[in-house]
């Protein structure tokens, strides 16, 4: 039997859309076992949205178009699937999903692809690199798809925690992108690619002084704010509390703040307290970063 854990992860940090991202400590589970022919899935923990227990499960469908990649047979497979990254809600679930079939498959078929050749395979059918890269490569990576997937892992200051913030709401990533325009000022370039660069400069340096205004952005988070009431205020207060910066994890609707371990008991319960009063439900969780990312073992 093989086992993956897969975790959650957080992208379009800050200013860096479709390019940054980082990896924290909530996990997907599956495990895999060769049967004689055909698919099973068993799902253990059930979720808001089904989760489809045939071919048209995101990891069995990942699984088939490896092997069919590799120009190999897949063979019959047991899937055993235990979510507990949020679905739709801007935390690389379905990278996760992704991620954990082509470690499935790759390690079934003996593993002819290394992490890296994963890596490019994983871009590709997500699009964008930065849900999929800190999945397999864990902290924080930086990636640009062009001839193909280039990326740099950073390792991320253990100083620091990363608080979600995940609403009863969903939003779907077709949603979120539907509201961005399909042309930007070249002031509004200059703004992003300025605060990017101070981003990854900034978490290398540990100068935290500055992310606040690393973490601006003017490319997807002022569009998307009407798809999440009250983003901006939570950004304000989560700052007022202690964070270092807040921004939209990924195509939300979970928020994300930013701060110091030594902030950590102050910011949940005055975090906790202002969420309660707002009208929507909203879960507060604090995390510290996945340094490892996906791991394969057998059990």
């Amino acid at each position: 039997m093989i086992h993956i854990a897969v975790p959650a992860t957080s992208a379009n940090m800050g200013p860096g859309f479709d390019s940054i991202g980082i990896a924290v400590k909530l996990y997907n589970h599956i495990w895999v076992e060769e049967i004689p022919e055909g698919v099973e899935v068993i799902v253990k923990k059930e979720q808001p949205i089904p989760i489809p227990k045939d071919e048209n499960n995101l990891i069995i469908q990942t699984m088939r178009y490896f092997y069919d990649r590799m120009g190999l047979t897949m063979p019959g497979v047991r899937l055993y699937q235990e979510d507990d990254i949020p679905m739709v809600r801007g935390l690389g679930s379905s990278a996760a999903c992704i991620v954990g079939g082509l470690l499935a498959a790759n390690a079934l078929a003996g593993e002819p692809c290394s992490r890296e050749e994963l890596s490019q395979i994983a871009a590709g059918l997500e699009g964008h690199p930065d849900n999929s890269n800190p999945a397999l490569f864990g902290s924080m990576v930086v990636g640009a798809i062009g001839d193909k997937m280039y990326h740099v892992r950073l390792e991320l200051p253990d100083d620091l925690l990363f608080a979600i913030m995940v609403p009863d709401f969903p939003v779907s990533t077709e949603k979120a992108r539907s509201v961005l325009p399909d042309s930007y000022s070249r002031k509004d370039m200059v703004f992003n690619a300025s605060r990017a660069a101070l981003l990854v400069a900034s978490v290398l340096a540990k100068n935290y002084e500055n992310l606040a205004m690393a973490m601006d952005d003017c490319v997807h988070q002022p569009y998307r704010s009407a798809l999440i009431p009250h983003m901006e205020d939570i950004f304000a207060k989560a700052k007022e509390c202690g964070a270092l910066g807040a921004y939209l994890s990924g195509a939300g609707s979970t928020l994300m703040a930013v701060l110091t371990k030594d902030h950590a008991q102050t910011f949940e319960q005055e975090m906790s307290a202002y969420l309660q009063t707002l009208p929507n439900h909203w879960h507060l969780q604090l995390l510290e970063a996945d340094m490892d990312g996906a791991r394969v073992t057998i059990e």
